[in-house]
Formats: structure tokens, C-alpha cells, sequence
């Protein structure tokens, strides 16, 4: 895969869709509603994921981390996603965030903000540290008020329990 540019509108607006509907996904199985996907540069799902802490008992599933790993084999150089674009519901953290680095992703979009753990920029920006040897491109707002809503009920529900 070579990047040949970010994928725009359209094709992340669809991606941003399928993203929501897989953290809706989780939410039926308790775990927070975070769904991820990854593209291809030329647009094409490779991969895509809910979260699955709860799940799987992992705290290292988190929608994004599972995207990544489940991307990897499908584009065949290893461990390596140059061109794919991260498409997540919510800011990553600084555990997917330096997955994304480290799996060199060229891009990393993201619907709401996470002003307690985003690490896209809200509370770190290690997706553009220049300490690092890869720094994908990052937008963020994607959808942002689907997002946030989604997170919003789930917690309000949890804290009603």
C-alpha cells in the first residue's frame, strides 16, 4: 500500500457511520461504545472492531488496537499499514495512539474529543510528538455530536445503576 493522499468526505463520513454503529455494537455487551475501522488508501475496509474489554476481559481491547491488529494480516507487510487511515469514534488514548504510530498509519481520524484521556491532542498529542519517528495526519470532529451523544448515554446509564 502507498499513501497517495488522505481519503476525504464521503468515504470518511461512511467510515465515521460503520464506526458508530459498531460502538453501538458494544454497548449491548456493556463495554464502552468506541467502534474503529480501518481503511485502505484506496478506501477499502481492511478492518474493523468494537470495543472488547469487558468482553474479553483485555484492557488492552480497545476498538483501535483490535482494528489495527486485524488490518495487519489483511494488507500482508507485516505489521505495517502505511496508507490505511484509523477511522474511530472517539480520540484515542495514548495505548492506540502509539499503536497507530507504531503501525505506521498515515492517518488518524477521530469524532469527539476525549478531554480526560485523548491523546490526539485534548490532554497529550502523541499522534504529532516530533520525538517520534511517524506522525500521522490527524483530524478530528468526524460526526463528533453522534459520538459524544453515544458516550454521553452510556454513562449517564451506567451512573443511574
Amino acid at each position: 500500500m502507498t499513501g497517495a493522499g488522505p481519503l476525504a468526505g464521503p468515504v470518511l463520513e461512511a467510515a465515521m457511520g460503520r464506526a458508530l454503529e459498531l460502538a453501538a455494537a458494544a454497548e449491548e455487551w456493556g463495554d464502552t461504545p468506541i467502534g474503529a475501522v480501518v481503511l485502505g488508501a484506496d478506501g477499502t475496509v481492511l478492518a474493523e472492531a468494537a470495543n472488547e474489554r469487558e468482553k474479553r476481559g483485555d484492557p488492552t481491547a480497545h476498538a483501535e488496537v483490535l482494528a489495527l491488529r486485524a488490518a495487519a494480516p489483511v494488507v500482508g507487510d507485516g505489521w505495517r499499514l502505511t496508507g490505511a487511515t484509523l477511522v474511530v469514534t472517539l480520540e484515542p488514548c495514548t495505548m492506540c495512539a502509539g499503536a497507530s504510530v507504531l503501525s505506521r498509519v498515515a492517518h488518524v481520524v477521530y469524532g469527539a474529543d476525549d478531554p480526560k484521556a485523548g491523546a490526539a491532542g485534548s490532554l497529550w498529542d502523541v499522534l504529532r510528538d516530533r520525538r517520534l519517528n511517524h506522525r500521522p495526519l490527524v483530524t478530528g470532529g468526524i460526526r463528533a455530536e453522534e459520538s459524544a451523544t453515544l458516550l454521553r448515554a452510556f454513562f449517564r446509564a451506567r451512573r443511574s445503576l
